[in-house]
């Protein structure tokens, strides 16, 4: 029996899925439906960058096509809502899609800062940075000498800066916090981001809020700080991070936090529905970020076969039901900040969290041990191309806490900075900018959680022992 596998969202983390479910020289009986609302073909997006600095077409960030017939992904088809009782998501083009496994690869959508002179629609010339669409629009609006101001100076923010100088705009860029990527690296990394951007004649204006855009006739001519200057914009890119799409979740009953709650496989609150990717939050943490989605993809594609093999078409594995403790619930879950920038969101109180089961959950299948998702240890990292090419990778904890080892290592003359913090024998953080050749061995370390050789701690950071 063929089982139906509805994923909504053409992302990263739904194609990838797609892609581990499509028939192969071992054909597996799924037939999977991608709805996806951009009219794109699925592609990467984080290389947007790289298309709005001009050095790539949207054809070369395009992801490896999802094999399947015509209608195995549906592009601009916009998922409305789920019925979870008669297991069809209702689309905006009036069609209903039957699934007996439905998985939310929903994405995030970018925060809209509370700004005056937003009121509905987005004024002309103000942008997010978020889509291909959206960085489409950007590069068709900018030109060599267009002002340009960037609200955000975290990762999206810097990268969209660097590439909006590339393509020879004047570029300005406003960061609340003190530091630019502040969420990932330590002031002292942060300011050499910030002399990189300045060298490239970008304008950085650290703890400065935004408060407002001006805007004639519907076009913004300027962005208003808290201190009442204005700084003149013919274009505006609002880069202040994103939150997890979890509205068709949530008013399908099932339970949301932060993000869709998800056990170690991936489960929803309802055992025919997984979520992954930005949209999902295991163990408490929204992640934000590419690796751990796709790693949430390539397990759940692997407990989908197992189901498959073990339980017939669309039988899932047994979830407790509504206000049992799973998996995820059992660890500590304190409020936590997506990689991204999504911001810090409380708990509610545990008697909200449940969404309604719709199907009691058949049992376990019996056989090998199950694929689990138990969590990324993700190390972030941004490439800015072209002249004067600059590499900055952070993980875990930016800044050391008492009675920790730190070792750091700057060349100011070549603009490199490589700092590692150490806890009881292991790695719990690392910035390196410039030069990151040392970068494989640290992360293979970082995310093995893996104890440290008792040699000298410089070792970590150079290639020749420290001498």
């Amino acid at each position: 029996m063929v089982s139906r596998i509805v994923v909504i969202g053409a992302g990263m983390a739904g194609a990838r899925l797609a892609r581990q479910l499509a028939p192969s020289a071992t054909t597996r009986p799924f037939a999977v439906t991608v709805l996806g609302e951009e009219p794109h073909a699925p592609y990467n997006r984080v290389l947007l960058a790289e298309v709005l600095a001009g050095r790539y077409g949207p054809d070369v960030i395009a992801l490896p096509p999802v094999p399947g017939g015509p209608g195995t992904v549906r592009r601009g088809v916009r998922a409305e809502r789920i019925d979870r009782g008669t297991r069809t998501v209702h689309c905006a083009d009036g069609s209903a899609v039957p699934y007996d496994r439905l998985v939310l690869a929903t994405g995030s959508n970018p925060v809209l800062p509370p700004l005056r002179g937003i009121t509905g629609r987005l004024p002309d010339g103000v942008h997010p940075f978020r889509t291909l669409d959206d960085c489409l629009a950007l590069a068709a609006a900018v030109r060599a000498g267009t002002r340009a101001v960037v609200v955000g100076g975290g990762l999206l923010g810097v990268s969209a800066a660097r590439a909006l100088a590339e393509r020879g705009a004047d570029v300005v860029v406003t960061h609340q916090g003190p530091d630019l990527m502040d969420r990932h690296l330590d002031p002292a990394a942060g300011a050499l981001v910030r002399r990189h951007l300045e060298e490239l004649g970008v304008e950085v204006h650290t703890e400065c809020r935004a408060r407002g855009l001006r805007h004639v006739g519907g076009r913004v001519t300027g962005v208003e700080l808290a201190d009442g200057f204005v700084l003149g914009a013919e274009c505006v890119v609002l880069a202040c991070g994103v939150r997890p799409r979890t509205g068709l979740a949530a008013d399908a009953g099932l339970r949301v936090r932060q993000g869709i709650v998800v056990d170690d496989e991936l489960r929803t609150s309802d055992p025919y529905v997984h979520a992954i990717g930005d949209c999902a939050e295991h163990a408490g943490t929204v992640y934000g970020l590419a690796t751990p989605a796709l790693e949430q993809a390539d397990v759940l594609a692997s407990l989908l076969a197992a189901d498959a093999a073990a339980g017939g078409a669309g039988a899932p594995a047994v979830i407790p039901a509504a206000g049992a403790v799973t998996a995820a619930d059992a660890r500590p879950q304190p409020a936590t900040s997506t990689g991204t920038g999504g911001g810090i969101t409380a708990a509610p109180a545990e008697d909200s969290l449940h969404g309604t089961p719709a199907h009691p959950s058949p049992p376990s299948p019996a056989g090998p041990a199950r694929a689990r998702y138990t969590g990324t240890r993700a190390l972030t990292r941004l490439t800015l191309g072209g002249t004067g090419s600059f590499d900055v990778a952070a993980f875990g904890e930016p800044s050391p806490q008492p009675g920790d080892d730190v070792v750091q290592l700057a060349d100011a003359t070549r603009g490199a900075y490589r700092k590692v913090i150490v806890r009881n024998d292991r790695l719990v953080g690392g910035v390196l900018l410039g030069d990151l050749a040392t970068v494989g061995d640290l992360a293979r370390t970082w995310e093995g959680d893996e104890a440290l050789p008792p040699t000298p701690l410089l070792h970590l950071l150079t290639h020749d022992g420290g001498s």
